[in-house]
């Protein structure tokens, strides 16, 4: 079998510009980096978007938490990963060493990127923010420093707020609370196909939680017993609510389904009018 050829040169650079790579926005942005152009990524992943309806593209842990943060954030409207830096010839570069981000094998020069270009819903409109994510321990290394110069002078031409994210600044519970009923957030395929059954058993279970003091997991299974559901579906609703921020709790909490209802649920605030098989599109 012929050994992929990983390098970078001309021909692959027009070859990521003709297949759109790094443009579009939501559903049709295109990263510049996806996790099949490269070998054995073992902390990679791919995470289908809320907001985008997108499968996006992360190589690290604390790309994946980050991503899970702006997704619960109700202000942020597009998430970009890996954006390309594309238009860099009035950079000042003469200090930094751009040797170090050419392809070893080819001498050609690599397109540098920023982990996220993010949109951001403000009273004043739409912002965009771009945010670097890295391991705090990469700060010693001169060619990560000399790479987050570029990007900082590269989005102040732009306009564009700058700043970077290790893992100290990522609160893990949060990140790790919004992974477990992300992918949760759309009804549809799950449990019921109806629209109305699926309000139903939301709002049966809103009830049995508000008057039960039993655990919620012990809830949720009983739930699927009383009503003849799939083991599992019970609690598939209750993270689904959650997701839909119908069902509040303090995420920068563990969710222990271990505890009666009154201790982990703030809230449950249901909405007047719902489409719950597609709230990922509400």
């Amino acid at each position: 079998m012929a050994k992929r050829d990983n390098s970078f040169n001309e021909s692959k650079l027009n070859k990521f510009l003709k297949e759109g790579r790094g443009s579009g926005v939501g559903g049709e942005y295109k990263p510049w980096l996806c996790i099949q152009d490269f070998p054995s990524q073992g902390r990679a992943s791919r995470v289908y978007g809320w907001k985008t309806g997108r499968v996006h593209h992360f190589f690290t842990d604390i790309q994946t938490r980050y991503f899970y943060l702006l997704e619960w954030e109700d202000c942020v409207k597009d998430i970009r990963e890996h954006y390309p830096l594309l238009e860099t010839k009035d950079i000042y570069t003469a200090d930094i060493n751009l040797n170090t981000f050419k392809d070893k094998k080819t001498g050609f020069q690599y397109i540098l990127t920023t982990t996220f270009l993010i949109t951001i819903s403000t009273a004043q409109g739409n912002v965009e923010v771009a945010r670097s994510i890295k391991s705090a321990s990469e700060f010693e290394k001169k060619h990560v420093i000399e790479k987050f110069e570029f990007e900082r002078r590269y989005w102040a031409s732009k306009g564009i707020e700058w700043g970077i994210v290790t893992q100290r600044e990522i609160p893990r519970i949060k990140a790790k609370n919004v992974q477990w009923v992300h992918a949760t957030k759309n009804f549809e395929g799950h449990v019921t196909n109806t629209d109305d059954e699926a309000r139903r058993y939301c709002e049966l279970l809103c009830d049995s939680l508000i008057k039960s003091t039993d655990s919620i997991r012990k809830v949720t299974a009983d739930f699927d017993l009383r009503y003849g559901l799939d083991e599992g579906s019970g609690l598939f609703i209750f993270k689904h609510l959650i997701a839909n921020k119908i069902i509040k709790v303090d995420m920068n909490k563990e969710i222990d389904m271990n505890k009666p209802s009154i201790e982990i649920i703030k809230e449950i605030k249901m909405k007047g009018v719902y489409n719950w098989r597609n709230a990922a599109n509400s």
